[in-house]
């Protein structure tokens, strides 16, 4: 094998323009996979995180109606289901409960309704990172204080201090102050949503107990086994409790990724084949214009195995140079194109991700392509006549 290793070597040397544009060839194969790949899985990350980045995974509702508060349904000893929750499934990171109830919302002579919920703050933090979120003032803190949208400042020109009163659908009125503004980057929930505290939900709701909902995120990485989770709580909590998760709401955005990661898929395998053609055809013209030198070889004791891994470990060598050169090829391509391709405000349109698996995925599929593209030449060196080869020249 040592001495297949040095012919190759060798053969690669003679012809340093053949070797460079076979190299050239996998290196562009390898960055168009990087960079179509890398493209795709940052734009699927960024649809992720856009719907449901700083929202429930999987929620939990009472299948029970209650009277009491017109057919709201309430979530009896939560404490209790919240913490047996917590403790369902290891993917299951945080959780946090919730009060939604619907309000009007008015301000002078402006009124238009909105959703009400109060959280226990400091569990909602997990979730929704609203001091991340924060445009203006703080978190509300005190009894009375909501915080809002920033749709809704910018709607009604509210100031952080500024009086609301919030009107029930029993007739409940009570005034909060505006103790900040949020942009959760989603614009249905930045024009309705109402953020207090559990404590300020109950005195406007008039209830000892409000929870409506639990609320749970999964680990960022098992965001898409949500469904898988889901159907286990099911099958823990019993048919009192409905279970809702985000795939099962989300079906086109689901497909739309299925479709995106097929057709990115197929170019990289077209791509592949492209270049495992192109490296099995250079190597093969390779044989003839070396054939003399494998008949001589073989006339002087090399063995056909020999001759074979001479090609094996061209192509092998061929691979290596090309997937570190495609590697970078494509990295650059991807970092310029977020520099090129960019929103108005500076961001990327598609921000870039990198995955070292991904990518290590790619350079070791190039040298194995490269390696199987050698087979044939590799196959059809073994079997040159070495008496032929020398009476022919």
């Amino acid at each position: 094998m040592r001495l297949g290793f040095k012919i190759a070597v060798r053969f690669l040397k003679s012809n340093l323009g053949q070797t460079f544009l076979i190299v050239l060839g996998i290196a562009i194969g390898v960055s168009v996979q990087i960079f179509i790949g890398s493209l795709i899985q940052g734009l699927q990350k960024s649809l992720i995180d856009k719907t449901i980045g700083n929202s429930a995974h999987i929620t939990v509702l009472s299948a029970e109606e209650e009277e009491e508060t017109e057919n709201q349904e309430i979530i009896e000893d939560y404490d209790l289901l919240y913490q047996e929750i917590l403790g369902i499934n290891a993917k299951i990171e945080d959780a946090v409960v919730v009060a939604d109830y619907p309000a009007v919302l008015e301000y002078e002579e402006d009124s238009q309704s909105v959703l009400v919920r109060g959280f226990d703050l400091a569990q909602a933090e997990a979730i929704y990172e609203f001091s991340d979120r924060l445009v203006e003032g703080r978190i509300p803190k005190e009894t009375d204080e909501v915080m809002l949208g920033i749709d809704l400042k910018d709607k009604y020109k509210l100031k952080v201090g500024d009086f609301v009163t919030l009107i029930t659908n029993k007739g409940n009125v009570d005034e909060f102050i505006v103790s900040g503004f949020f942009d959760l980057k989603v614009s249905s929930v930045n024009k309705t949503w109402a953020v207090t505290t559990l404590k300020s939900s109950e005195n406007l709701f008039g209830l000892d107990r409000t929870i409506t909902s639990i609320e749970i995120q999964l680990a960022e990485a098992n965001v898409f086994d949500a469904d898988l989770v889901a159907d286990q709580i099911r099958q823990t909590l019993g048919a009192e409790y409905e279970i809702e998760d985000w795939k099962s709401q989300n079906e086109q955005l689901l497909s739309g990724l299925s479709g995106q990661s097929i057709s990115s898929i197929m170019i990289q395998v077209f791509v592949l084949i492209s270049v495992v053609l192109g490296i099995a055809s250079v190597l093969a013209i390779t044989v003839m214009q070396k054939s003399r030198q494998l008949g001589i070889l073989k006339a002087m004791g090399i063995k056909n195995s020999a001759a074979s891994y001479i090609f094996l470990f061209e192509g092998f060598l061929l691979g290596i140079l090309g997937a570190i050169l495609g590697i970078a090829f494509g990295l650059g391509l991807a970092y310029s194109f977020t520099k090129f391709a960019i929103n108005p405000d500076g961001t990327p349109v598609i921000a870039l991700f990198i995955s070292p698996s991904f990518i290590a995925g790619s350079g070791v599929i190039a040298v194995v392509a490269s390696v199987l593209a050698a087979l044939v030449p590799a196959i059809r060196s073994s079997k040159l006549n070495p008496i032929d080869i020398i009476r022919n020249n």
